[in-house]
C-alpha cells in the first residue's frame, strides 16, 4: 500500500490528498528517509510526518480496505507527537 493511501486509511491524515501533499513536500519519512506518495509500506516501518502537527507512527499491519475508527489501532501505533 502506497504511504499516502496507508495515512488516510488509518486516521493519521484526514485526507489523501493532503497525505499526497506533504510527501511531495517532502515532510514524509519512511525509516528516516525522505518518502514520495507511492512509497510501499510495511508492517514495522516507522513513519514521521511533518505538517501542522508532528507526529511518528509504527505499521503494524497494512490494511486491504476501508478501516473503522475503532479498528484503526490494530494497524497503526503512535509513538509520538507534537503540536
Amino acid at each position: 500500500m502506497r504511504v499516502d493511501d496507508f495515512l488516510s486509511t488509518v486516521g493519521v491524515v484526514k485526507r489523501r490528498t493532503v497525505a499526497k501533499e506533504l510527501a511531495v513536500s517532502g515532510k514524509v519519512e519512511v525509516n528516516g528517509r525522505r518518502a514520495k506518495a507511492a512509497c510501499d509500506i510495511n508492517p514495522g516501518d516507522i513513519i514521521h510526518v511533518k505538517g501542522k502537527h508532528t507526529i511518528t507512527v509504527e505499521v503494524l499491519a497494512v490494511p486491504t480496505g476501508s478501516v473503522p475508527k475503532d479498528r484503526r489501532g490494530e494497524f497503526v501505533k503512535i509513538l509520538s507527537t507534537s503540536p
